[in-house]
């Protein structure tokens, strides 16, 4: 099926004009934190609490890497660790520390053994880490390729842990490992970033071109006060913008995600640079997805106002990359909680909808002790037994940022956060509209 119109173009000041329009529109709707019902911060409030029990139970104890994904029916013994999902549960530590899910003594120790791992055993390149490692030994996996993206998320829980917890030494080691990180090593040719780099092999065939969820890393690497990249770098990379259904908004052919993952830690509400304001831009592209995915009810007959959601998980038939619009992959109707959870803060009262609705529908089929399961497809009886690092971490920190803003106010108390988009060019919209 091709839902989507074809219709895109690079970005212009008349396209930002008409997205943010469209996204005020959409903001009418939007769930405020103060209107949260007690239902659905109860909700939300059982959601974070059980997402926090997988970072704490399935990181080792004593690396403090976190398990890239765990079975969750039956006995996980999995040596896999994400150097991505370790930033979110470092993340997860700083939350469930303030709710009270765990001690300040036991976080503050977690985090501490987990950074004294990264600087003084976990091997790295040049201060970037491999994507997959032994969660124990720290060594890399599966011949992975040092990950310049998955640094950039491991990065983000760094610092938000060295600003929540106030204690020198956390203070120190995360001085240390971000300031070994050599962001200009990845543009020493070119102001568009590498992907990854291998042992033996070199610099990988891809760079980050096209707007998606780099925008952490390129502000990461303007805001360094080390090895910074220069600000051109910023605006090296492609925005093009896509039509469908009249919603116009800056994507790329790739999965929700990439509206979602940079905007977990840096609060870019009421916020643009030249080209656009990308919170507002995720809400316009999330209600995008929304319709195109009841749009699919005419193939997926799951797919309805409670149940729609797709991006990069498991299937049936292994991982896959899809979503839309326009359409990625064979979607075969599929749906992917952390779609619809990643975007809580964008869309709350639709979203919520839908998570509330799977969890009272599908009960244990799509539940876990740590939550929703990574995906499931009703129409085939097919129920995932894993969750994934990086998507229950989304789903913990949006549902977070929605209820307190509390990731967003902690991680953006640091100055590399503040030198990023002041190097980028951004300003307050209010002002400048």
């Amino acid at each position: 099926m091709d839902a989507f119109p074809r219709k895109l173009a690079l970005f212009s000041r008349r396209q930002f004009l008409l997205m943010s329009a469209q996204a005020a529109s959409l903001s009418t709707a939007r769930t405020t934190t103060n209107s949260l019902s007690p239902e659905d911060d109860a909700f939300l409030e059982q959601l974070e609490r059980a997402n926090f029990r997988f970072f704490w139970e399935q990181a080792d104890p004593e690396s403090g890497l976190v398990k890239d994904r765990c079975n969750v029916r039956s006995t996980d013994n999995s040596v896999v660790a994400s150097i991505a999902s370790t930033g979110f549960g470092l993340t997860a530590l700083c939350i469930g520390q303030q709710r009270g899910y765990v001690s300040m003594a036991d976080a503050r120790h977690r985090v501490l053994t987990t950074l004294r791992f990264l600087w003084q055993v976990m091997p790295n390149h040049r201060g970037f880490f491999f994507h997959f490692a032994n969660i124990k030994s720290g060594e890399r996996i599966w011949d992975s390729e040092v990950s310049s993206i998955d640094t950039a998320m491991l990065v983000c829980g760094v610092l938000t842990c060295r600003q929540h917890f106030g204690h020198s030494e956390i203070e120190y080691l995360a001085h240390d490992i971000l300031n070994r990180i050599e962001w200009n090593w990845l543009s020493e040719d070119t102001t568009l970033l590498q992907h990854g780099w291998v042992p033996g092999g070199g610099f990988l065939p891809y760079r980050w071109d096209y707007y998606s969820e780099l925008m952490m890393m390129y502000l990461l690497g303007m805001g360094s006060s080390s090895n910074a990249l220069p600000p051109d770098a910023w605006h090296a990379w492609k925005r093009i913008t896509f039509d469908y259904e009249g919603l116009r908004y800056i994507g790329s052919y790739a999965p929700l995600f990439i509206h979602q993952y940079s905007q977990a830690w840096f609060d870019l509400r009421d916020k643009r640079d030249r080209y656009a304001n990308y919170f507002e831009n995720s809400t316009v592209a999330t209600e995008a997805h929304r319709r195109f995915c009841l749009e699919l009810a005419k193939q997926f007959p799951d797919y309805s106002e409670d149940l729609w959601g797709i991006t990069a998980s498991d299937s049936a038939h292994g991982y896959v990359n899809w979503g839309g619009p326009p359409e990625v992959g064979p979607i075969d109707g599929t749906v992917v909680p952390s779609a619809a959870a990643g975007s809580l803060p964008f869309l709350p009262a639709p979203t919520l909808r839908v998570l509330k609705n799977m969890k009272q529908r599908y009960g244990d089929h799509c539940w876990s002790q740590y939550g929703f399961v990574n995906a499931f497809n009703p129409l085939i009886n097919w129920y995932d037994h894993d969750v994934v690092g990086i998507d229950t971490g989304i789903t913990m920190l949006m549902a977070e940022n929605l209820r307190t803003g509390f990731v967003w106010e902690t991680f953006m108390k640091n100055p590399e956060a503040q030198r990023g988009l002041e190097r980028a060019g951004f300003t307050n919209s209010a002002n400048t509209k």
